[in-house]
C-alpha cells in the first residue's frame, strides 16, 4: 500500500496547549505546518526539530490584516493549504449578569469572529484547487453549555451554526467541515488560560456556578484527554472520504453530547401537541 502523500496544514493558535500539540504531531508524521501564534518565539523549538516542514507565522486572529499576510505567505510558499484547524481561543467562566461587554465581546472577537476571519481567508485557495478540509474546534460546551460559562458557550454555539450552514455551502466545491467537539483536555484552560469576571457578583458564587467553578478547579491538570492523541484522530479524519461532520473528542465529551441530545429529543416529543397547534386551520 502506497504511503498516502503529505497535506499541508494551517493551524491557528499554536503558542501552546491543543494547537502547539496539533501542529508537533502533525509534523512528526511528516506533514507540512503552516503554525500561526501571537508569539511566534513560541514556535522555536518546532523549528528548531523539524526545519522547512514547519511555517512559523505571526497571526492575531482579532487583526485582518495579519490573516491575510498569514493566508497569502502559506499559499505562497506551499502551493496551497489542505486542512485549515481554527483552534484559536479562549475561556472565560462568568454568569451572564456578572459579564460586562469589554469582558465577553474580545471573547466572541477570538473565539468566533477570528474563526470565520480565517475561514473567509482560505476558502478561495481551496475552492479554486476544489478540495480541503476545514477543522473548527467548538466544545462540548458549544453543544450542551453549562452555568458559568453563558458567554463562553455563546461563542461556541455561534461556531456550530455557522459550521453547519458553510457546510453546505462549500460541499460542491469539494470542501468538507469537521465541527471539533472537545471535552476536558490536559491544556492550562482550566487553569492559568481561564479567564475570570473582574466584577464578580456575590450572589453567583453559590448554586449552580459554584459547582462548576469548583469542577473547573479540581479538573486543572488532571484533565482525562490527551491533545496529542487528539492530534492523531485530526490526521485521521483529514483523510477520510466522508469526514465526521460534528466529532466529540473524549468519553466525557461523547456521554454529554448524548445526554444533552436525548433530552432535547424527549421535550420536544413531550411538548409536541403545542408545537404542532400553531398551524392555520384547514
Amino acid at each position: 500500500m502506497s504511503t498516502p502523500a503529505p497535506l499541508t496544514w494551517f493551524i491557528t493558535g499554536c503558542d501552546s496547549g491543543m494547537g502547539y500539540a496539533f501542529a508537533e504531531v502533525a509534523l512528526e508524521h511528516g506533514e507540512t505546518v503552516v503554525a500561526t501564534a501571537r508569539d511566534t518565539a513560541n514556535l522555536a523549538d518546532l523549528v528548531m526539530r523539524f526545519g522547512d516542514r514547519v511555517i512559523a507565522l505571526e497571526m492575531n486572529v482579532t487583526r485582518p490584516d495579519q490573516i491575510a499576510a498569514a493566508v497569502a505567505e502559506a499559499q505562497r510558499r506551499t502551493g496551497g493549504i489542505d486542512v485549515l484547524v481554527n483552534n484559536a481561543g479562549y475561556g472565560l467562566m462568568a454568569a451572564a449578569e456578572e459579564t460586562t461587554p469589554d469582558e465577553y465581546r474580545p471573547l466572541f472577537d477570538v473565539n468566533f469572529f477570528g474563526l470565520a476571519e480565517v475561514t473567509r481567508a482560505v476558502l478561495p485557495g481551496m475552492r479554486s484547487r476544489g478540495r480541503g478540509h476545514i477543522m473548527n474546534t467548538s466544545s462540548s460546551g458549544g453543544y450542551s453549555a453549562s452555568p458559568g460559562f453563558a458567554f463562553y458557550a455563546a461563542t461556541k454555539y455561534a461556531v456550530e451554526g455557522f459550521s453547519d450552514a458553510l457546510a453546505q455551502e462549500v460541499a460542491v466545491f469539494g470542501i468538507k467541515v469537521t465541527i471539533l467537539e472537545p471535552g476536558s483536555i490536559r491544556t492550562r484552560f482550566a487553569g492559568a488560560s481561564l479567564q475570570r469576571p473582574r466584577h464578580p457578583i456575590a450572589a453567583y458564587q453559590s448554586g449552580a456556578t459554584k459547582t462548576t467553578l469548583d469542577r473547573m478547579n479540581a479538573r486543572d491538570g488532571q484533565q482525562p484527554n490527551d491533545p496529542r492523541k487528539v492530534g492523531e484522530v485530526l490526521l485521521k479524519i483529514a483523510r477520510m472520504p466522508d469526514p465526521p461532520g460534528r466529532l466529540p473528542l473524549g468519553e466525557d465529551s461523547l456521554d454529554r453530547l448524548r445526554r444533552k441530545a436525548a433530552a432535547v429529543a424527549n421535550e420536544f416529543e413531550t411538548f409536541a401537541d403545542i408545537s404542532l397547534s400553531v398551524a392555520f386551520k384547514a
